[in-house]
């Protein structure tokens, strides 16, 4: 939206209505010719001026929220003080030709306006929902990210679970050829224990023997004459 283009059509309105807001006055003092002309007049300001708040609608389309809601009532307030003119003039002219081309304008233009209040109720709700859909979409967005990070969250720990499965099944066969180990390491142990005191029963023996041999030799040769 331009603001600077509102503004300049929003000054143009008031012109018109300044100069339009007199004209019901006038047409009751007129008689004749001057009074056809001033409702001629009337009917194109009045044109203008509902051509005006279309393009001031238009430009309040992109527009913020709390800029468009308080100047969206403000033209309805407007379509209104043009409606109330309308019936003004109507009311201000006397029976004839000329009172009955003007109500017939007046009635068309009386028309439009309503059908113009209608389109910008129709144009607000319209806006209201392309915001809601919007929003709406930006929310999907969002969901969608955070489910594709979870996913991906999720993706890395079942790597880490079962990297970590992996290390403790390597750990159990470890630990399980550790435990043969062991297992072949004492019963070499033990096989090594009954071989040292076989050896040492030897040991025990032949040390026996030596004496006893010796001791026969010592006999022999002292004591025995």
């Amino acid at each position: 939206m331009s603001s600077e283009e509102f503004e300049k059509l929003h000054e143009m309105y008031k012109s018109l209505y300044d100069e339009v807001k007199l004209m019901p006055e006038r047409v009751q003092r007129s008689q004749g010719e001057e009074r056809k002309r001033i409702i001629r007049d009337f009917d194109e300001r009045v044109s203008e001026a509902e051509e005006v708040l279309q393009g001031m609608d238009q430009e309040l389309f992109g527009a913020p929220s709390s800029f468009r809601t308080p100047m969206s009532t403000k033209i309805r307030l407007y379509r209104r003080d043009l409606a109330k003119l309308q019936r003004d003039i109507r009311l201000s002219a006397t029976p004839g030709l000329s009172g009955q081309l003007g109500d017939s304008r007046l009635g068309v233009y009386a028309s439009q306006n309503d059908q113009s209040t209608h389109l910008q109720s129709q144009r607000a709700l319209l806006i209201q929902g392309t915001e809601s859909l919007n929003n709406a979409s930006k929310s999907i967005e969002r969901s969608q990210r955070i489910a594709a990070e979870t996913d991906h969250i999720g993706t890395d720990i079942i790597e880490e679970l079962g990297e970590q499965r992996e290390q403790l099944d390597r750990t159990r066969d470890r630990l399980v050829n550790t435990g043969e180990n062991l297992s072949r390491s004492r019963k070499i142990l033990r096989a090594m224990s009954r071989r040292i005191v076989t050896n040492k029963l030897l040991l025990s023996i032949i040390i026996i023997m030596e004496v006893a041999i010796l001791g026969g030799v010592v006999y022999l040769k002292f004591f025995r004459k």
